[in-house]
């Protein structure tokens, strides 16, 4: 995790191998999942970025897709983020409109770029028996491409491949690496 000057806090999150750019560079998946301890200690709880969408969607605004999260970099416009049971999901567009746009799709299909981050302001939180802090209520700015994650368990899919699809995938070719380890001895 790393704080702005403005207090704005980052969390990375990983693509993962699966990530497609299609149909006009769209993108969805999670920026964050509920309940996994990231590499900074924080864990976000469900219903963390409830108040924050809301109150955006009331006054008009949008979480912005940034590069790198630097504000002078928008790369896209995220179509739709939305809580559900597992975390906070994202559709967007990368926009090859502009030069950024172009390059980082460019990079997310070639695999050079494999992150997401989220930049936030923590509104509520509380630390753990174990000294994890526990995020209850964040103020969501930002949703950037980055090149380090911190959050590996976060993933975009092509569009039309679910999150849960690649989550099954994923899990099927372990029990099969499993299998053969086994058979193998």
């Amino acid at each position: 995790m790393m704080t702005s000057d403005y207090g704005l806090e980052m969390k990375f999150c990983r693509l993962g191998e699966d990530i497609a750019v299609t149909d006009g560079c769209r993108i969805e998946g999670y920026a964050s999942l509920f309940g996994i301890t990231d590499q900074g200690g924080d864990v976000v709880m469900p219903g963390a970025y409830g108040k924050s969408l809301a109150r955006m969607k009331t006054e008009g605004r949008t979480v912005r897709m940034l590069w790198q999260h630097d504000p002078a970099q928008p790369i896209g416009v995220w179509d739709e983020i939305v809580e559900d049971r597992r975390g906070l999901k994202v559709k967007g567009r990368l926009l090859t409109e502009v030069e950024r746009g172009r390059e980082a799709a460019a990079l997310v299909t070639a695999g050079a770029i494999d992150g997401l981050s989220i930049g936030y302001r923590t509104v509520t939180a509380e630390k753990d028996a174990k000294g994890l802090r526990l995020l209850r209520e964040v103020e969501l700015w930002e949703v950037s491409l980055v090149t380090f994650p911190m959050l590996p368990e976060a993933r975009f899919g092509a569009k039309g491949d679910s999150p849960e699809a690649i989550e099954l995938r994923e899990l099927a070719a372990l029990f099969d690496q499993a299998r053969r380890t086994v058979a193998g001895r």
